[in-house]
């Protein structure tokens, strides 16, 4: 056995989730990337509820509401107090519980597991989660499937002149460390080309903070 236990990315997420409580200080957890690059996992904020600058993103989104890797539901949770309908899409099963424990209706699964019919008003990749499998422009096209002909996507992007980048990423935690899988980056300067090589148009920017967002709209061709 190595100095660190090798586990599958799944299963040190939920490790670290840890029932819904912070597991040990948040800086004991990183992704880091096989160029080198590494960024904590911000653990503490995504069990939290919504923050104000969520909310406020939040009420453009008009449902029903597809939140694409939903974590533990806190922006669910946040719509469903605005009388708001939102399902979300989890892989991770113990995460979706917690979601659940806060009153969020999940599906657990891939997102490509979703049926493929226009029932979506808004889709959400937030947290970071349009690198999800590596490849943001499959990603993309399979948003621009599931939302109806009105329907937009809200995608949280790395800042302007951030490079976008596909890449191997693990977990690191302070006794184990998680296998590699596809994941990538994206600058909210490299958007615009990537949606509408699916069918999707920019819909405009926002920065609140240190977070950058995206909407998305889809072309009336698609």
């Amino acid at each position: 056995m190595s100095e660190l236990d090798l586990r599958s990315a799944n299963d040190l997420y939920e490790s670290a989730l840890h029932d819904g409580r912070l597991p040990l200080a948040p800086v004991d957890y990183h992704a880091v990337g096989d160029d080198g690059t590494r960024r904590r996992v911000p653990f503490e904020r995504w069990l939290q509820c919504a923050s104000k600058e969520e909310e406020e993103l939040l009420q453009w989104a008009v449902g029903p509401v597809l939140d694409i890797g939903c974590g533990v539901g806190r922006h669910l949770a946040a719509l469903r107090r605005r009388g708001v309908g939102a399902t979300g899409v989890e892989i991770s099963k113990r995460a979706a519980q917690i979601a659940r424990a806060r009153g969020a209706e999940v599906v657990e699964g891939s997102i490509f597991d979703v049926p493929a019919q226009r029932s979506w008003e808004t889709a959400l990749l937030l947290d970071g989660n349009i690198g999800i499998g590596g490849d943001p422009e499959r990603l993309l096209s399979r948003v621009a499937v599931l939302l109806r002909p009105t329907g937009r996507a809200l995608v949280e992007l790395d800042p302007p002149r951030s490079q976008t980048r596909k890449l191997r990423l693990r977990l690191e935690g302070p006794h184990d460390v998680s296998d590699w899988i596809p994941w990538a980056w994206v600058g909210v300067d490299a958007i615009g080309p990537i949606a509408a090589n699916v069918g999707l148009a920019l819909d405009g920017v926002r920065s609140t903070g240190y977070r950058w967002f995206a909407w998305l709209r889809r072309q009336p061709t698609l």
